[in-house]
């Protein structure tokens, strides 16, 4: 986890599939707008879990108890972020980080709740 102001070439890589749309370049401009908090998450159906826990990507539709649901106000503004698929994380993860800023470790509970 790093809290850093995003750089526009890491926010236009990283929304390059949303370029053509009108909305783009006031998506670039609230997300350079102020620091953001980049993540790394880990474990069994982390892409799952996550998007369950972000809530829909409509802030009106995002049930309670999400982050959206609870925290977000308009599509525009939905406060988070969580990739679709284990691919588009490992893209998006190295636009936000270093290499050397990711740590490898194996949790003494791992070989047990794997192997459920």
């Amino acid at each position: 986890m790093k809290l850093l102001q995003a750089p526009e070439k890491v926010l236009a890589e990283h929304y390059h599939d949303l370029k053509k749309k009108p909305f783009y370049p006031n998506l670039i401009n609230y997300m350079s707008s102020g620091p953001v908090v980049a993540m790394v998450w880990e474990g069994y159906n982390v892409v799952r879990t996550s998007r369950a826990m972000v809530g829909d990507t409509d802030s009106g539709e995002a049930a309670p108890g999400t982050i959206r649901g609870d925290f977000s106000v308009h599509i525009s503004r939905n406060v988070v972020h969580a990739s679709d698929s284990v691919e588009v994380a490992q893209r998006e993860i190295s636009l936000w980080f270093h290499s050397s800023e990711l740590v490898d470790w194996d949790c003494c509970s791992r070989s047990n709740l794997y192997h459920v």
